[in-house]
């Protein structure tokens, strides 16, 4: 493998040192060119055999364990809840009858039942560890996977190697990062975001606007910094931030003036039969605009399910105002997730993408065994349930079993950090892999030798 060394005294975001980046611009010399140091620092990363992508689910609020997906039907009324178990496609595995469904396409979706976790139970520490795999300390804010796979692989297309839909995480009662950004990789490999609602009638991209709406101050900036740049070989220590600023204004530059980037979002391409399976709301269509933008060159994609835990009705079923109680859940969350889940592994499967698309369905923590006195749930990170679908995850498992009140894990218990490295694997990605983190230090991709959910495969 080919490697650059450069103990040079000015780094930019992603590591590079000055000298990094004066070898790498003269790569050009030799005939490689961007694409081909992206294989170069992904060399040894990634399978090359394994070309995965994934569209994460994220059940911002956090679902009840007990009354989806880890039903207790002999436990007192107050542990298992209103709802009654239903049988699925997969033999001996049962979900709840609010998840029709999900019910039909049991044989292609594996549980893990006793996920947990043992810091604070509040949203953003579960934010944080589902999509990372470590907690925000110490400032370190680590990235998302799909920052990770973007980093490592790079763009396929004019479109962005990871894409957030429709916005990211709102606030969520605390103050802390909900782990949606590239935090120690910089910011020129964060997520695009959409910042739209897919189902409003007229939905458009911000970011997609017609080139000749661009205003003649923008590209007179795009011009200085081209002059910025070009002077880097000369004064890049004096402008350490020349490089970064460049490639977000050309990424952007790029969404604005591609064609290819406006037809994968052109929702209305899709026919109203498609669109109407999948529902007409907001999380319906971002799931329908997940599947266009993998089908035209994403590599990764999550959908969060919810925006925040203060306005709007979630998974987050305290139960008293402004929160609904379980019985909203079945009225408001649960038929909205359960059309529109179906849908996309129904179509991701009849259009043969589905090997080649990993669903990670994530939560932050679960909820309380007891109905608490507002007919509700709390927090508890003790015990949830997440699941997978494709990506060459094996459905109809189940991974571990909690206690007879959906309270703790009985065996098998399966931390965050697993569940991440578990994503990560069915991307391909080497977990042993080492990122270039804060002052050039090595970090892990996986940590602390941290393993994939090896059941699942």
């Amino acid at each position: 493998m080919l490697e650059f060394h450069g103990p040079g005294k000015v780094h930019t975001c992603d590591g590079l040192s000055r000298r990094d980046f004066l070898q790498v611009g003269s790569l050009g010399a030799v005939g490689l060119g961007m694409a081909e140091w992206q294989t170069l620092r992904a060399a040894g990363a990634v399978d090359p055999n394994r070309d995965v992508n994934g569209i994460m689910i994220f059940n911002l609020g956090a679902p009840s364990q007990l009354d989806t997906w880890d039903m207790k039907p002999s436990a007192p009324a107050e542990i298992r809840g209103p709802f009654n178990p239903i049988p699925t496609s997969a033999p001996g595995i049962m979900v709840s009858e609010m998840f029709p469904g999900m019910a039909k396409h049991g044989d292609k979706i594996s549980y893990v039942r006793t996920v947990y976790h043992t810091a604070a139970a509040v949203h953003d520490t579960g934010h944080q560890m589902m999509q990372t795999g470590r907690l925000f300390s110490g400032g370190l804010e680590s990235p998302h996977v799909g920052c990770v796979l973007g980093y490592l692989k790079g763009r396929k297309t004019d479109l962005p190697p990871f894409v957030v839909l429709p916005e990211k995480m709102g606030p969520t009662g605390g103050n802390l990062p909900h782990g949606q950004e590239a935090g120690f990789l910089g910011k020129q490999f964060d997520p695009f975001v959409l910042n739209a609602d897919p189902s409003a009638k007229d939905f458009r991209v911000p970011d997609l606007l017609p080139p000749t709406d661009l205003p003649a101050i923008r590209s007179d900036r795009r011009r200085k910094l081209r002059e910025l740049v070009d002077t880097a070989v000369k004064e890049f220590e004096a402008s350490p931030q020349a490089k970064l600023m460049d490639a977000s204004f050309e990424q952007a530059y790029r969404l604005m003036t591609s064609a290819q980037a406006r037809e994968a979002f052109a929702l209305e391409q899709e026919p109203d039969e498609i669109r109407n399976r999948y529902g007409r709301n907001r999380f319906g269509q971002c799931l329908l605009l997940a599947r266009r933008l993998i089908e035209r060159g994403v590599r990764f994609v999550t959908v969060n399910t919810f925006l925040t835990v203060f306005n709007e009705i979630t998974w987050d079923i305290h139960g008293s105002v402004p929160f609904t109680s379980i019985e909203g859940m079945k009225k408001f969350v649960a038929p909205m997730f359960d059309q529109g889940v179906a849908a996309l592994i129904e179509d991701l499967d009849q259009r043969g993408m589905l090997q080649n698309t990993v669903i990670p369905v994530l939560g932050e923590f679960g909820r309380t065994p007891k109905v608490n006195p507002a007919g509700g749930r709390d927090h508890w990170p003790q015990v949830w349930t997440v699941w997978f679908a494709g990506g060459g995850i094996q459905g109809g498992r189940v991974v571990g079993q909690s206690d007879e009140t959906g309270g703790y894990p009985a065996d098998r218990p399966v931390t965050t950090s697993e569940v991440v490295a578990t994503i990560y694997k069915a991307l391909g990605i080497d977990l042993e892999h080492h990122l270039p983190g804060p002052k050039r230090r090595p970090v892990p991709v996986s940590d602390f030798g941290v393993r994939e959910i090896r059941e699942l495969f």
